[in-house]
C-alpha cells in the first residue's frame, strides 16, 4: 500500500512538473504583467518602487538600522567598524627604480625585521612587520580560532594581541610573542599572567569605540569563558571607561614603572583610538613613559560598537599616522618611541605606505578573521552571516577547524610579505628600514599636500622645491 502511495505521488509531482515546464512563458509573462501594471498604475505613495526611493536617500544600511533601533529602543552594537568612506591610502603611489636608479635583483634578500620598544630592556623583535591585532576571547572570538591565531603567528615570526577577553593558560604559554593587553577590566590583571607577556598594552581607546566602556550581560557570556574570567554566576563582565578611580597621569606613570618592573623590562605601550587632538594624547603618553604607541584610525573594526563611535568620533587611519609620526619627530622621541598603526588595511600596498609614513609594523584584525575564516564561511552563508563560523557565541563556531585557518591566515600574510618584499625591490632597497615617505607621490593635489608628498602631475624636483627641500624629500 505504501508503495502504491508513494508511486502516485511521484506520478502527480512529474505531472505538475511537466505541466508547470510547458506553461512556464505563460506564467511568467502573467506575473511580469501583474506587477508591471502595478508599478506603472499605483499612486507613487502606495508604489512599491517608493521602498527605492527611500533606500536611495538614507541608505540600505541607515534604513535597516532605523528600524533595528525602533524594534530595540536601545544602543545598536554594530559589529565590524564604520560603514563610511574615510580618506585612505588609495591615492598615494611608490616610485619605482628603473633607469637613473637600479631596482634590487629579485634574488636579493629583503630583511622585513622589526624591532619594538628599542629602549626597553627586553624589545620585542619580530620576523615580519604585520602583527595580530588584539580581538578578545570570549567578548568576541572563539577558543578554536584564538588557538588558530596562536599556531599562526608561531609560524610566521610574528605577535598575538589578547585583546581585552579571557587569556587562556594553553594560549599565553603557546605564543612566542604575546601581547597582554592591560584593559579596563577586573580580569586578566594576575601577576603570573603578566610575567608571562612578551609585551604589555595599556588599552586606553579604539578606534571603532575609542575610550568607551561596556557591560556584557550574564546570559552573553556562557560556557568557559565565564571561568576565565573569573565571574560569579549571573555577574556581569564590565569593562569600565576609567582605570583608576580619580585617576590621574601620576597613576599611570606608576603603573608603567610597575608593569616594567613586573616583567623584568618587556615593552610597555598603549594603544589609543585616533583623535583630533591626537598630539595632546601623544605627549601624554610620552610623559607616562612608554615604550611604543599603537594608534587604531577611525576606520578600525570591533565585535560591537555603537554606531555614533565608530562614524561620528576619531579621524581617518592615515591622519593619525602621519600626525602621530611628526609630533613624535617634533619631540624628539621617535628613536625611542615605536609607532604601531592599525584600521581599514587590507593588503601589502597598504601596509608598505603605511611603514612609509612612519609606522614600525601594522595591527591587522578584520582582514584576519575574513582569510582565517575563507572557504569555512560556507558553512555559515547564506542563512548566516560569515562571521558565525568565528565568534564566541556564533552558531557554526563548533564546525570551525583550527588546522584549516591556521593555514589559510599563514598562506594571506606570507603572500603579503612577499608582495611588500617585491615593492621594497622595485624601490631599489634591500630593507623594509629604507622605505621612507619621499618614496611616495600622489596623483590627487589635496592628498600630496596633506600628507607631504609630491603631487604627480608636476616635476620632483618643482614640488621639493615648494617644501624649502633642496632635493629629493627628506625627513627631518
Amino acid at each position: 500500500m505504501l508503495d502504491i502511495i508513494i508511486l502516485i505521488l511521484l506520478i502527480l509531482f512529474l505531472v505538475s512538473w511537466l505541466l508547470l515546464f510547458i506553461m512556464r512563458r505563460h506564467l511568467i509573462k502573467r506575473m511580469v504583467n501583474k506587477f508591471g501594471k502595478i508599478l506603472m498604475e499605483d499612486r507613487y505613495q502606495e508604489n512599491i518602487f517608493e521602498m527605492v526611493t527611500g533606500f536611495k536617500h538614507m541608505g540600505f544600511q541607515r534604513t535597516f538600522e532605523i528600524n533595528l533601533r525602533a524594534e530595540s529602543g536601545d544602543v545598536l552594537h554594530r559589529p565590524l567598524g564604520s560603514a563610511k568612506t574615510w580618506p585612505d591610502f588609495e591615492k598615494l603611489t611608490f616610485i619605482p627604480a628603473q633607469v637613473a636608479k637600479f631596482p634590487t635583483e629579485y634574488t636579493e634578500q629583503i630583511d622585513m625585521k622589526v624591532t619594538i620598544g628599542p629602549k626597553a630592556k627586553k624589545p620585542m623583535k619580530l620576523d615580519i612587520p604585520l602583527m595580530i591585532s588584539g580581538m578578545a576571547y570570549g567578548i568576541a572570538l572563539s577558543k578554536e580560532v584564538r588557538l588558530a591565531l596562536v599556531d599562526a603567528v608561531n609560524q610566521l615570526g610574528t605577535a598575538l594581541n589578547s585583546g581585552e577577553g579571557g587569556v587562556m593558560e594553553e594560549e599565553i604559554d603557546g605564543t612566542d610573542n604575546y601581547i597582554l593587553q592591560f584593559s579596563k577590566t577586573s580580569w586578566s590583571k594576575e601577576k603570573e599572567l603578566i610575567k608571562k607577556a612578551s609585551m604589555i598594552e595599556i588599552k586606553f581607546g579604539q578606534g571603532a569605540l575609542m575610550s568607551s566602556g561596556v557591560v556584557i550581560p550574564a546570559d552573553e557570556l556562557q560556557g568557559d569563558i565565564r571561568k576565565v574570567l573569573n565571574l560569579d554566576d549571573g555577574e556581569e563582565a564590565i569593562i569600565h571607561n576609567h582605570f583608576f578611580e580619580n585617576q590621574t597621569l601620576e597613576d599611570f606613570k606608576n603603573l608603567v614603572q610597575e608593569l616594567r618592573d613586573m616583567t623584568d623590562g618587556v615593552p610597555i605601550g598603549a594603544k589609543i583610538g585616533a583623535g583630533g587632538k591626537i598630539e595632546e594624547d601623544i605627549d601624554a603618553l610620552l610623559e607616562i613613559g612608554v615604550d611604543y604607541i599603537a594608534v587604531d584610525g577611525a576606520q578600525a573594526a570591533t565585535h560591537g560598537a555603537p554606531p555614533i563611535l565608530s562614524e561620528d568620533f576619531g579621524i581617518p587611519t592615515i591622519h593619525g599616522l602621519q600626525r602621530a609620526h611628526q609630533h613624535l619627530l617634533k619631540r624628539k622621541a621617535r628613536e625611542d618611541v615605536s609607532l604601531v598603526i592599525s584600521g581599514g588595511m587590507f593588503n601589502a600596498g597598504q601596509f608598505l605606505k603605511a611603514i612609509a609614513l612612519g609606522a614600525d609594523a601594522v595591527y591587522l584584525g578584520s582582514v584576519v578573521l575574513f582569510t582565517l575564516s575563507h572557504k569555512q564561511v560556507l558553512k555559515a552563508v547564506p542563512f548566516e552571516p560569515p562571521t558565525q563560523v568565528v565568534w564566541y557565541d556564533g552558531k557554526y563556531k563548533d564546525d570551525f577547524n583550527r588546522q584549516e585557518g591556521t593555514k589559510a591566515l599563514v598562506n594571506f600574510i606570507n603572500a603579503s610579505t612577499k608582495e611588500m618584499e617585491e615593492g621594497i625591490r622595485i624601490m631599489g632597497k634591500t630593507a623594509l628600514s629604507e622605505v621612507k615617505k619621499d618614496d611616495l607621490v600622489s596623483y590627487d593635489e589635496a592628498v600630496a599636500r596633506d600628507i607631504g608628498v609630491p603631487y604627480s602631475a608636476h616635476s620632483y624636483e618643482e614640488e621639493a622645491a615648494k617644501q624649502n627641500k633642496p632635493g629629493p624629500m627628506i625627513e627631518l
